[in-house]
């Protein structure tokens, strides 16, 4: 049977391939704060490099690649319906700096426990959440050894993301471990079916965007699953990485390690005026060791 490699298909249109790709990543790191300790886990989002790229930035930029043997990313289905989290057939994910091999002995490990599946090679690339992590992932890794474990995570219930954090939680312990969680943030317009705001209260739509986006990331920082299920029950932001973050959140309750989750950036695609007007928001957080 061939080896399968996913390829990545939004290089090019999603970022750039070589050789501005790296030379724009460097610049993106080069701009973000230093982290004073390595994050365990980030929240990265996952737009086209260009709209959120120095947002990934101040996440990745707190991630020491010395530490790390393998890296986990769990990212958001987008245009497959599943209320699983679903593994890659692939062998490799292939990015424009080079390829990386899947870890099949944890894939091996999480299929065993009956509550994960495979996803067909098609649904796996067409999915951009998993594979615009890619071209950070290989830039800092580069000239480490590492495997990835990359995880689509479904439109589970919170009792789902419970179970999948008890299944991936004590993976947290293990220092070589780090945990990429592939989020945007709200999604606003009438194109997105979402149109929260309070202009009298806040000033403007924008601004209602960010008061909403940064009272998900107080939660967030909280690190109480059913805190942050509360506050999408009570508001319903768009927030296309909630079941991936939920998940982490209940990791969170079954490792035997203190954490800390800050939030490093915030930013918007466009800032709103107007009800005709659309933006997506985008956050990084770092999750470390305390």
């Amino acid at each position: 049977m061939p080896r399968v490699v996913r390829r990545p298909l939004h290089a090019g249109t999603w970022y750039e391939t070589e050789p501005g790709l790296s030379s724009g990543l460097e610049a993106w790191l080069a701009a973000a704060d230093t982290g004073s300790k390595h994050a365990r886990a980030i929240i990265s989002p996952h737009a086209g490099l260009r709209y959120c790229g120095h947002v990934m930035a101040s996440a990745y930029k707190h991630v020491d690649p010395q530490q790390v043997s393998r890296v986990f990313v769990l990212g958001p289905s987008h245009h497959v319906y599943t209320r699983q989290c679903l593994l890659s057939v692939a062998a490799a994910y292939s990015a424009p700096q080079g390829q990386v091999e899947i870890d099949q002995d944890v894939y091996s490990h999480l299929l065993q426990t009956g509550q994960f599946e495979r996803m067909r090679l098609e649904t796996d690339e067409a999915e951009h959440s998993l594979e615009l992590q890619m071209p950070f992932i290989m830039h800092i890794m580069r000239g480490q050894p590492f495997k990835l474990i990359p995880i689509m995570v479904g439109a589970i219930s919170p009792d789902r993301e419970a179970l999948y954090g008890r299944l991936l939680g004590p993976f947290l312990d293990d220092p070589q471990n780090l945990f990429i969680i592939s989020s945007d943030f709200c999604h606003w317009g009438q194109r997105f079916g979402f149109t929260y705001n309070d202009i009298p209260k806040h000033g403007s739509i924008s601004k209602s965007i960010q008061w909403l986006d940064q009272l998900a990331m107080d939660v967030i920082e909280q690190g109480r699953p059913e805190g942050f299920t509360a506050y999408l029950e009570q508001y319903g932001n768009t927030i296309c990485g909630r079941h991936p973050i939920g998940v982490l959140l209940n990791m969170l309750q079954h490792t035997q390690v203190g954490h800390v989750i800050r939030f490093q950036k915030y930013d918007q695609s466009a800032q709103c005026q107007s009800i005709r007007e659309s933006s997506v928001s985008y956050a990084a957080a770092v999750m470390t060791i305390v």
